[in-house]
Order: C-alpha cells, then structure tokens, then sequence
C-alpha cells in the first residue's frame, strides 16, 4: 500500500517536471544569449527529448504490475497454502530496479526523495518476504 502510495506521489509530479525544465532551459537561454533570437522548433525539439528523458511512465507501470502480483502471490499463499516466499523475493527485485531507474531518471529532487522512501518500503517488504516460506 505503501509503494502504491508513493507511486502515485511520483505519478502526480512527473508531469510538472516537465514544464519545470521547459522554463528553466527558456530563462537560461534568455540569460545566456540575451537578446540573440533562438529557432522555436529547434527549441521544443530539444524540450522533447528532455521530456523524453524524464518520463517514468513505463517504470510506474512496470511498479505496479509487480505489486500486484506480489499480492496475487500472498494471496494465494493465504488462500491455497502455496509457497511464496522465493516468488516475492525476486518480485521485491524487480519492484527495487523500477525504483532505482524511476529515481535516476527522474532528475528531480522531490522524486528522489519519493524514491528513497520507496526504497525504504522495499527494504521492509524483503525483510518480511524473508520470513516467508
């Protein structure tokens, strides 16, 4: 629950990131080149890539369809009695690395920070995964 939150929290800021970067590539054109007119195209090419860059979209996607299969799997542990601990030991693998790359291709502090909590609640979840059989 606790990832899910905080997916939804980078969710939610991936977007203004970019616009964030839009304006601070325009002011720092303006203030390095002054009065020196810049070819707009050329311009929000550049801004399309960086878009590009930071979208996480596919990482949270990724994200959630390992979390809902690790509760499928501690569901059907519950439900059916059938070992889980191994599969959600290699599901918290894969939740870790969309993490790591959301994080690292985010270039913004407020996902970093979002990103560290999460790995916080990964740490957790291998820890109580371990205690699984």
């Amino acid at each position: 629950a606790t990832l899910s939150r905080l997916a939804d929290e980078v969710e939610t800021r991936a977007p203004l990131r970019v616009a964030e970067a839009r304006a601070r590539l325009t002011d720092r054109l303006a203030e390095l080149l002054g009065d020196v007119r810049v070819d707009a195209g050329r311009l929000e090419q550049e801004i399309a890539l960086l878009a590009d860059r930071l979208d996480v979209s596919e990482e949270v996607v990724r994200l959630r369809s390992h979390l809902a299969q690790a509760t499928a799997a501690l569901d059907d542990a519950r439900d059916t009695g059938a070992p889980a601990g191994r599969r959600l030991g290699f599901l918290v693998q894969e939740i870790l690395r969309e993490v790591n790359t959301t994080g690292s291709k985010a270039n913004d502090a407020d996902v970093a920070h979002l990103a560290v909590a999460m790995k916080e609640a990964i740490e957790q979840i291998r820890e109580q995964a371990a205690n699984v059989v």
